[in-house]
């Protein structure tokens, strides 16, 4: 018999005939794209569940995030300071809109950017910063809107990781000037591929509706230079379907990363990330620290677990600035933290339907 694979999150489904019965008007209509019935109603049932004023639906948090940076309009060369503890999306977002990307060192608390440090790595070539609420940990919000208030800076979140969270009861979306959302398979809320920008201003809205729509706004007319970057009525209605039963999947996740919790806080090095008392939060990772014990390393569990089957994840390891892709042209000696963390942590299996036993047994083989 095969050996029982365990991976590090399983893409959460509504059950098989509630899709099915759902996409059946499409057979009727054969509108499957170009902003149809279904993408503007999950844009409306969004908005309502993330508290916030409008979003924009796009094909992945990938292009979200590319287009909202463009849509800016920024010089080629400015910088925009950013963290290196991401995953490289963030970063290749900056990078092919011939921006630079200029890294800060992050928190050992949460893994999210050193607000501490901002200040210190503005020039005059800086636009934006954009940070990145990793695993679900909230930046420190209010300091860095008072620093790009104070420095007349845009802020770009990506919220990947933080769908449906709450920061002192507000929607995490409503903060900065943007919030990015990705609705990818592997993230708590998936549309199968998906991505959303979160918009305070009704005119980025549309500026971003040029962008995803090859800046069409009619039969004869094209008003901006746009791409092509439109969520589908397929993965609309998915979205739309998951978004019924999200409340049963958090409360799943939280059970699974509550009892992670209960079998590991007491191991002698391993630690966990600072939890937020002010935060609501999604459960959508779990993430532990490995500190280095007796020649025992992150890298060991990792590769035990490999063995036996489990499909842990070195999120995020090595630093988006130290990937080969950019010729080291980016890298900073100055990120300690960040590489001490990233030397650290490790992201076990969590997803709706993980079953008790398998935790345990994962846990069993980490110990």
């Amino acid at each position: 018999m095969e050996e029982k694979k365990i991976f590090v999150t399983r893409s959460s489904m509504p059950p098989y005939e509630e899709y099915i019965e759902a996409i059946k008007p499409l057979w009727d209509s054969h509108w499957l794209t170009n902003m149809g019935e279904y993408h503007q109603k999950l844009e409306k049932e969004l908005c309502d569940y993330l508290q916030v004023p409008e979003i924009s639906l796009m094909v992945n948090g990938h292009m979200s995030l590319e287009l909202t940076i463009q849509a800016f309009g920024f010089p080629e060369g400015a910088e925009i300071i950013t963290t290196p503890f991401t995953f490289i999306s963030t970063t290749h977002a900056i990078v092919r809109n011939h921006l630079k990307p200029v890294f800060c060192d992050i928190k050992a608390s949460d893994g999210t950017i050193d607000e501490t440090r901002l200040e210190s790595l503005i020039t005059e070539k800086t636009v934006a910063i954009l940070p990145v609420h990793v695993f679900g940990n909230i930046c420190a919000v209010e300091e860095i809107e008072r620093i790009a208030r104070e420095h007349h800076l845009k802020v770009i979140y990506d919220a990947a990781h933080a769908f449906g969270e709450t920061y002192k009861g507000v929607g995490i979306g409503n903060y900065g000037d943007v919030s990015i959302f990705s609705f990818h398979a592997t993230k708590v809320f998936n549309t199968v591929e998906g991505g959303g920008v979160v918009c305070k201003n009704h005119a980025l809205y549309e500026k971003l509706y040029n962008l995803k729509n090859f800046g069409i706004r009619g039969e004869e007319l094209v008003s901006d230079i746009g791409a092509n970057a439109k969520m589908n009525e397929f993965s609309a209605i998915m979205g739309l379907c998951n978004l019924r039963h999200i409340e049963q999947a958090l409360e799943s996740r939280r059970q699974i990363e509550s009892l992670y919790h209960d079998l590991l806080k007491d191991m002698d090095g391993i630690r966990f990330f600072d939890e937020n008392p002010d935060v609501k939060r999604n459960h959508a990772y779990m993430p532990i620290l490995v500190q280095p014990k007796d020649g025992k390393s992150r890298d060991e569990i990792y590769d035990r677990l490999i063995e036996k089957g489990i499909h842990a994840r070195k999120y995020f390891y090595p630093l988006t600035s130290d990937q080969e892709c950019f010729g080291r042209q980016y890298q900073c000696e100055e990120l300690t933290v960040a590489r001490e963390v990233s030397d650290q942590v490790l992201c076990l299996p969590i997803y709706e339907g993980l079953q008790e036993e398998d935790v345990r047994s994962i846990v069993k083989e980490i110990i």
